[in-house]
């Protein structure tokens, strides 16, 4: 019975071809975009779960309520995580960490060998007790107990001494910004996995990290990050309960500050926080992407069943024979469903052969390293995905098939039922609801990227380079600036202690007078050079700007214009402000300028000059317009006179900025993608449909040729059957569309205004390529001889 069965299902493949390659091309085509979106999807899913203890990590959070709102943030006091250590019992180790995005690339060298740029963090000595970073050499129980101990990645120690073996005890230099000193190798831990978020290349004690910022032995200090791993069965909602207002019990200052702990392995994916509570994160593109795996996939099914249905007619006699012959509604469903299932294998095949090639460049744009294995969780996923694929597009057309009356198909009464082509419709019109909603997010996503980038910034980000300050240059900051504004082609050039795009240092220890003692207000602070204002071409409104000139500019401040709103300063220049208990004068006022991204309102923010005379971590210069590459080649020929051993890695600013967009543009591009392949999905079905319509209406159409109908007039009768569905989608599609598009929006404090225009064009885009495709084969059966339309039986 199976073997019949199977030389039935490629029977009817090879009598009708053309709905085989259709349903082929569009199941083939669903399948592999539902693949590598589920290959995207359980990639983000892994990312920090590999951990043995993974269930007992947690990273302690800070929550800061600043007025009426609360801001959720990931840093906390340096002394937090060995405090809590001692005081909690559930606490079983806990380690401070500064992360290695904090800083730039570090140098270290090798007696006798050039340096190497490397990322690190400083870390708790608990550190490796707490996560599982495997070492092929050392004792993770010791290997951080020295202050100047370093444990590296394998990688980095084949860079440095062309092996990873025997380097317990070997010496090397660390050098970030003015900070050198010499470390101690204690350990060698194996690469990290691909599913750590955490990047770095080797580890230092955090002790030494208290020589380069002493600040962080103060509680009031807002930097670190903090990790503990609990007892096994801790109650996390009474947990932080207990630890909710500890800090207040460490300083007067912190009243404002609440703690919770959150799981390691959720950061990743529930980083988002609005108003002290979870609001998502990068689960938000998971199920983003997911939904539109299964929308597709959905689209392709639908094909499946419309174009099974509406050749149902052909199969007629078919199933008239088999139920004479004795057949059952069983056997029938169990044919039919087996042709799906055949189909949806095929399909697969044809579907794996499309990820494999479509792989590379969906890990560019997705920014992976995504690769199609053969473990056991990948097989079965597949396997699934394809036997509910098969099922769910041959269900229907299965029970709808082998549910002919015996009766009717010998007397030949059999007609399309209204609920079979009201379901048929139906279906149409969802697919290219689907597609409509599509086309509109990727106009919407596209226009907002492309706002944010070129709105303007309130500085000037053209022709802006930094580079990391280290070496000769970290001890002579000043005179390296100087000697720079002599090359020819350098405007202005400046240095700041942290980048001037992204997050930047925060700070609630602003005071002045008439301030409400109760209120919290959280200043953005840039510590930074004379020249840097200049270098950025931020517009000054009021006074002027930091000069290294005037001595008493070392205890000044310039605000922006949403500080001395905040402050309600009516006469900024000239006001004393008050921070951290040291007075000191505002010389100028700036224009506010967007340093974070377009998610977020402009803060208020001051700048003042660095307190230690050469603790940079960047220096940035402004080059004149159409003198770019010479003036390159100048700086990078200085940079390696000034500073030998030391690579001059640059970046130019409109990059970094950029990089606050990349998940959006990611967003963006897949979308652009996927919309393609929706619409082409759909297309193929409606191709489908409209070839069947016209063949069975093949006889009408002679008959109305033969009274005088022209061949015009023929095409829209054809045609416009099926405009109506599209037009019936949009009617769906677009007022979804609106309200999913305003959403996402609604992330962005400043946003474009959604147009008529863009849900126009989308359902013009969607119309016009609809009627294309049907018109095709609408203009074919009307141009035939009306004479073989009436010969045909």
């Amino acid at each position: 019975m199976l073997h019949h069965n199977i030389i039935l299902i490629f029977r009817n493949f090879k009598r009708f071809k053309s709905s085989f390659f259709i349903n082929l091309i569009g199941l083939s085509t669903g399948l592999a975009c539902s693949l590598l979106i589920f290959l995207w999807v359980m990639d983000e899913l892994r990312m920090d779960r590999f951990h043995d203890k993974q269930s007992q990590i947690y990273q302690v959070m800070e929550n800061h309520r600043l007025g009426a709102d609360i801001n959720t943030i990931p840093n906390t006091a340096g002394l937090l995580a060995e405090s809590m250590a001692e005081d909690f019992p559930e606490v079983v180790y806990a380690a401070t960490v500064a992360p290695a995005k904090w800083f730039g690339d570090f140098n270290l060298k090798v007696e006798g060998a050039d340096h190497v740029k490397s990322k690190g963090q400083f870390v708790g000595k608990d550190f490796l007790k707490i996560f599982s970073y495997p070492l092929v050499e050392g004792d993770k129980d010791q290997v951080l107990d020295d202050k100047y101990a370093i444990v590296i990645t394998e990688s980095l120690a084949e860079k440095l001494f062309n092996t990873s073996e025997g380097l317990v005890g070997k010496s090397l230099e660390v050098n970030l910004m003015q900070y050198a000193h010499a470390v101690t190798i204690t350990g060698v831990m194996r690469d990290l996995p691909r599913h750590s978020s955490e990047r770095f290349d080797f580890l230092v004690n955090f002790e030494a990290f208290k020589e380069i910022n002493p600040s962080v032995v103060h509680w009031g200090n807002s930097g670190p990050h903090a990790y503990l791993l609990l007892e096994e069965g801790t109650d996390e909602q009474a947990f932080n309960s207990k630890i909710e207002n500890y800090l207040h019990t460490k300083s007067d200052e912190t009243g404002f500050r609440s703690l919770f702990a959150t799981p390691n392995a959720d950061v990743y994916l529930y980083g988002l926080y609005e108003n002290g509570k979870q609001a998502g994160g990068r689960i938000s593109y998971v199920k983003l992407f997911s939904l539109i795996a299964v929308f597709i996939l959905l689209i392709a099914c639908i094909n499946f069943m419309n174009l099974s249905t509406a050749k149902a007619s052909r199969r007629v006699k078919e199933v008239g024979i088999k139920k004479a012959i004795g057949a059952n509604k069983s056997v029938l469903v169990f044919q039919y469903l087996g042709e799906s299932l055949s189909m949806a294998f095929i399909s697969l095949l044809v579907a794996l052969l499309l990820v494999v090639l479509a792989l590379p460049q969906f890990n560019v744009v997705t920014g992976k390293a995504l690769s199609l294995g053969l473990d056991a969780s990948m097989v079965v996923m597949v396997v699934l995905i394809t036997l509910i694929t098969g099922l769910l597009a041959g269900s229907y057309p299965a029970f709808y098939l082998s549910g002919f009356n015996l009766v009717s198909i010998l007397k030949g009464n059999m007609k399309s039922s209204f609920r079979e082509l009201l379901a048929r419709k139906g279906l149409v019109a969802f697919q290219f609801a689907l597609s409509v909603v599509m086309i509109v997010s990727v106009i919407v996503v596209y226009l907002q990227i492309e706002y944010v980038q070129n709105k303007n910034l309130g500085f000037d980000k053209e022709n802006v380079l930094t580079f990391p300050v280290e070496g000769k240059v970290a001890l002579n900051t000043i005179t390296f600036l100087s000697e720079l504004e002599r090359i020819p082609g350098i405007i202005h050039a400046g240095s700041m202690q942290q980048r001037m795009i992204g997050n930047a240092n925060r700070t609630v220890g602003v005071h002045w007078d008439g301030k409400n003692p109760e209120e919290t207000i959280e200043f953005a602070n840039f510590t930074v050079s004379p020249g840097i204002i200049e270098v950025f071409g931020i517009p000054v409104v009021a006074g002027r700007t930091l000069s290294a000139e005037v001595a008493s500019d070392s205890s000044a401040l310039v605000l922006n214009e949403k500080a001395v709103a905040i402050m309600g300063l009516e006469e900024p220049v000239g006001a004393s402000v008050n921070l951290w208990g040291q007075d000191r004068t505002v010389i100028g006022v700036v224009q506010d300028y967007h340093f974070e991204s377009m998610q977020e309102t402009v803060k208020p923010s001051f700048f003042k000059l660095d307190d230690w005379g050469n603790g940079m971590q960047k220096a940035a210069v402004k080059i004149q317009s159409g003198r770019e590459k010479e003036t390159l080649a100048a700086l990078q020929s200085f940079y390696k006179s000034y500073n030998p051993g030391y690579e001059f890695a640059y970046t130019f600013i409109d990059a970094e900025y950029q990089a606050l967009y990349e998940a959006e543009e990611r967003v963006g591009v897949l979308s652009k993608y996927f919309a393609g392949l929706a619409i082409l999905i759909s297309c193929l079905g409606l191709f489908g449909l409209s070839a069947f319509s016209a063949e069975r209406r093949t006889k009408e159409i002679g008959i109305r040729k033969t009274l005088g109908a022209s061949e015009l007039g023929i095409a829209w009768l054809l045609t416009s059957e099926f405009t109506k569905l599209v037009l019936m989608a949009l009617i769906i599609g677009l007022p979804i569309s609106y309200f999913i598009v305003a959403y996402w929006l609604g992330q962005y404090a400043y946003k474009i205004n959604l147009e008529w225009w863009y849900f126009c064009g989308a359902g013009m885009i969607t119309l016009l390529v609809a009627m294309i495709t049907v018109s095709f084969q609408s203009s074919k059966a009307a141009m035939m001889n009306p004479v073989k339309s009436l010969r045909n039986e």
